[in-house]
């Protein structure tokens, strides 16, 4: 069973020892159609509107502010709103989120290189210096670490579940959770 999730932010729970939480809140889902367990799931989110959301809202008798559409794994069989029943027995969840984005990198943020001595006039600085070779292969060999574009990647991870609110829809799992808060991912039911 998969959910759209918002995350919120970090806190940490009250009991001693602490422990580090990342807090998720779900997001109200509505089921439009099922075919052979993979669904059509809306969820509101911002206010862009086109001609085609405003077709698919027609098609499934949504709301204006259903205003975005994905597909997902669910045990529903039937349209009609996101069971989150499931929340409330599981252990154990992954949750898949975009790393914070970080645009063009240079080698020392992105692969954590050392840098160029930084006294006595030199030239070398924050660059990665040479990468060529004399004559064999007399190319740049795959996997290279260079300068390039870093972050807004895919990650999933394993949390385990702290607790489960489900009045509010805050799930709080242990651990970190990738991206920025206000970020939206998606969680899945392990066990």
């Amino acid at each position: 069973m998969e959910y759209i999730v918002e995350k919120i932010g970090m806190s940490r729970t009250i009991t001693v020892p602490s422990q580090a939480v990342t807090l998720l809140k779900v997001v109200e889902a509505k089921v439009c159609e099922v075919t052979d367990g993979i669904a059509i799931v809306s969820y509101p989110r911002g206010k862009k509107m086109n001609k085609t959301i405003e077709g698919k809202q027609k098609k499934y008798n949504l709301s204006a502010e259903f205003n975005r559409f994905a597909t997902m794994n669910v045990d529903q069989t039937e349209a009609g709103d996101l069971d989150q029943a499931p929340l409330g027995e599981a252990a154990l969840i992954k949750t898949s989120f975009n790393t914070k984005g970080r645009g063009f990198a240079g080698g020392m943020k992105r692969h954590n290189f050392g840098g160029g001595p930084a006294s006595h006039g030199h030239r070398f600085g924050r660059r990665i210096g040479s990468i060529g070779n004399a004559e064999w292969p007399g190319r740049v060999m795959p996997g290279k670490k260079m300068p390039g574009h870093y972050g807004n990647t895919q990650v999933t991870v394993k949390n385990k579940i702290v607790s489960f609110d489900a009045e509010n829809g805050v799930l709080a799992v242990a651990g970190s959770v990738s991206g920025a808060n206000g970020a939206l991912g998606r969680i899945k039911v392990v066990k």
